[in-house]
């Protein structure tokens, strides 16, 4: 497993990239990098305050900066926002730097996972399942075009994932 030199996490919002990066990363030895976290220490805010000040854009700008030097770095599991892949900048550097690993679940099973969270701006709407079907349609496409592998997260613990993921690293069956 070792010749990857990253491991990049791709997918919805609530679909466990965080969370089994962690995981992941401290399973193979590397070290875990979340690029929503790294633009909130570098800003001092929360992603809702860079959207309302900023936009969409303006976070997207930032995002593409971290992920371009984040993905630099060698023996990082990184977990991505759920938009990276909107750039296509993001999605060469990602492919080019490491494997990347499509975290796939259903929109319901991430309205489950992310109904009570306010730091997701994108869902501040009058029905936040039907928009997280639209942004399922407009990226899953965009999530399987970067990935080595689809991984379902779907109604699944997190060692099971990672279990998962570290065997189809060693078969290499990416």
């Amino acid at each position: 497993m070792m010749r990857f030199q990253n491991i990049f996490l791709v997918g919805p919002m609530g679909a466990g990239k965080s969370t089994v990066g962690r995981q992941l990363a401290e399973a193979i030895s590397f070290e875990f990098r979340d690029s929503d976290q790294e633009i909130q220490r570098r800003t001092g805010v929360d992603i809702p305050t860079i959207f309302e000040y900023e936009g969409e854009e303006g976070f997207r700008q930032r995002e593409r900066q971290v992920i371009d030097e984040l993905s630099e770095k060698s023996g990082i599991v990184m977990a991505t926002g759920g938009g990276a892949v909107l750039r296509p900048d993001n999605r060469q550097d990602l492919t080019a730097r490491g494997v990347v690993v499509y975290l796939h679940c259903s929109p319901e099973q991430q309205y489950a996972r992310t109904s009570r969270d306010r730091n997701r701006p994108l869902l501040h709407t009058e029905d936040p399942l039907e928009r997280l079907r639209q942004l399922m349609e407009e990226r899953d496409p965009l999530y399987r075009q970067v990935a080595d592998m689809v991984v379902s997260t779907e109604r699944r613990g997190t060692s099971s994932v990672v279990k998962e993921i570290r065997r189809r690293l060693e078969n290499e069956t990416i």
